[in-house]
């Protein structure tokens, strides 16, 4: 596979859904993070990203009273577990949390573990795992072609300068919404945070987008920086 444009690959996709980039940076020394959250519907759209304490975000209603069913809306996207960094489209990050607590991986984490239960649309969760070292790890639990039986994919990388991975819950627009299909795509990461961050943001869809979260870390020291962009202020 060709490394893409990650500002293509936005800009020419109405609704990628929720999506994932992990990589590292140009310069070698930050592993780097993105995760972004879209939506069509009122509740969807009614989010914000705020910061929780144990070291990553949350989801969160913008407004109370408009908010519906949180179930698979209101959830800890990013999670720290000692020096590891978890992100995932879903609740699945506290099973990644609660499983590598307990000694074991992501994988049989995610075994426990299917696509989300909105039919026709069996949203694909989508999760990853950015190691102290920098590398990372990208998984995605699909449908078997819109039937209601799962498919688990799981990808490994290693860090490289300049490099990510980008994997999104929906190959595109549509009714039903088709899954994503293939590999991650690897996209070129190229700037310091905030020129990424704006990179990103400008180029979801206006109409669609609604909370973005970036994080660069330092591969020396650990220290981290962070962004969030909500839509809803």
């Amino acid at each position: 596979m060709e490394m893409k444009s990650l500002a293509t690959e936005l800009s020419t996709n109405t609704y990628p859904g929720r999506g994932i980039v992990l990589g590292k940076s140009k310069d070698g020394k930050n592993a780097v993070i993105a995760y972004f959250i879209m939506g069509r519907s009122v509740n969807s759209r009614n989010r914000i990203f705020e910061e929780n304490d144990r070291g990553g975000i949350r989801t969160k209603a913008f407004d109370e009273s408009k908010m519906e069913d949180p179930s698979l809306i209101i959830y800890n996207p990013v999670l720290k577990y000692e020096n590891k960094t978890i992100v995932t489209n879903g609740d699945q990050t506290d099973t990644i949390y609660d499983f590598m607590a307990d000694g074991h991986c992501y994988r049989k984490a995610l075994l426990t573990r299917e696509f989300e239960p909105d039919a026709p649309n069996y949203t694909p969760r989508i999760s990853g795992v950015v190691k102290p070292n920098g590398d990372y790890v990208l998984s995605i639990l699909k449908s078997n072609m819109g039937k209601p039986q799962c498919l688990r994919y799981f990808f490994e990388y290693p860090a490289e300068n300049g490099l990510g991975h980008f994997i999104h819950t929906y190959k595109c627009d549509g009714d039903p919404i088709p899954s994503f299909e293939g590999e991650p795509t690897p996209v070129e990461i190229d700037g310091d945070i905030e020129s990424f961050t704006n990179m990103i943001w400008d180029n979801l869809n206006e109409d669609n987008k609604v909370s973005l979260f970036t994080r660069f870390i330092n591969l020396e020291t650990g220290e981290e920086e962070t962004r969030i962009i909500n839509k809803n202020k």
